[in-house]
């Protein structure tokens, strides 16, 4: 089946603002027309009438061309490093900390960094900013509720602390949902914040081509302030990161110098 991919990304770019170019190609077109069949379209004109006009297959092809993937304390080991660079130099060497977090998906992210300020006992003024390109997944991020097998990195005790269970799901304490500040933002299109100091940004920049993968690094250089930190995920670590304006504190953390 052949289909007109370079007219799909100009309408999309066109009506949704998303620029499906920067991604790494194979894998993404592999997903439009998985989730193009899905939708029961022959083309991918008729795909884009019916993500134009149909909210719900919308909603689907933004799910599943972000890749929504994510769990509370994803990488719990690497978490506990950010942890402690977060309480041993950043808290010591800022007065108020501004945190970032990118790509934020349906906020197990950004609510684990606000369960680890409170246990911390870490007050700020600003709440902690998390963005997704999808506005559907933010809706969901903004309920707090999720199921087991999301929490399965969060010992017993946390859970009892942060969560309430109702319904077959985990109701996540106001106290934490009100420490976040949710909002729709496009790495690649849309302006960055400024005074950052810390911007956590995972599993995110791997679905990107090269090029657009370094303006995102360099756009987070410049959101941070000097001595800001970089969490990237898993498997992104940065083989250059002096070309960023970074040095590495750990395998997955990175100083803005």
């Amino acid at each position: 089946m052949g289909l007109d991919f370079d007219y799909f990304y100009k309408w999309t770019k066109a009506n949704l603002n998303i620029d499906l170019n920067s991604y790494k190609q194979n894998q993404l077109q592999r997903r439009i027309t998985t989730v193009m069949k899905n939708a029961k379209a022959n083309n991918l004109e008729e795909y884009a009438e019916l993500i134009k006009n149909d909210k719900e297959v919308r909603a689907a092809f933004l799910d599943y061309i972000t890749i929504n993937v994510t769990e509370f304390f994803r990488n719990k080991e690497i978490f506990e490093e950010f942890e402690k660079v977060l309480t041993d130099i950043l808290v010591p060497k800022f007065k108020d900390i501004k945190i970032w977090s990118a790509a934020c998906s349906i906020g197990a992210e950004p609510y684990t960094l606000g369960i680890i300020l409170d246990k911390n006992n870490i007050r700020t003024k600003n709440k902690i900013l998390a963005t997704d390109i999808d506005e559907v997944v933010l809706q969901k991020a903004k309920k707090g509720i999720y199921k087991e097998h999301e929490l399965k990195n969060i010992n017993k005790d946390d859970l009892n602390r942060y969560f309430t269970y109702k319904d077959g799901q985990y109701h996540l304490d106001n106290k934490i949902k009100n420490m976040v500040n949710f909002k729709k933002h496009d790495l690649l299109l849309d302006d960055y914040e400024k005074g950052l100091h810390a911007v956590v940004c995972r599993n995110v920049t791997i679905y990107f081509k090269n090029e657009a993968k370094d303006k995102i690094y360099r756009k987070i250089n410049e959101s941070l302030v000097t001595g800001g930190v970089f969490f990237t995920g898993a498997t992104e670590s940065i083989y250059n990161p002096k070309e960023f304006g970074f040095k590495k504190l750990s395998t997955f953390i990175y100083e803005k110098i």
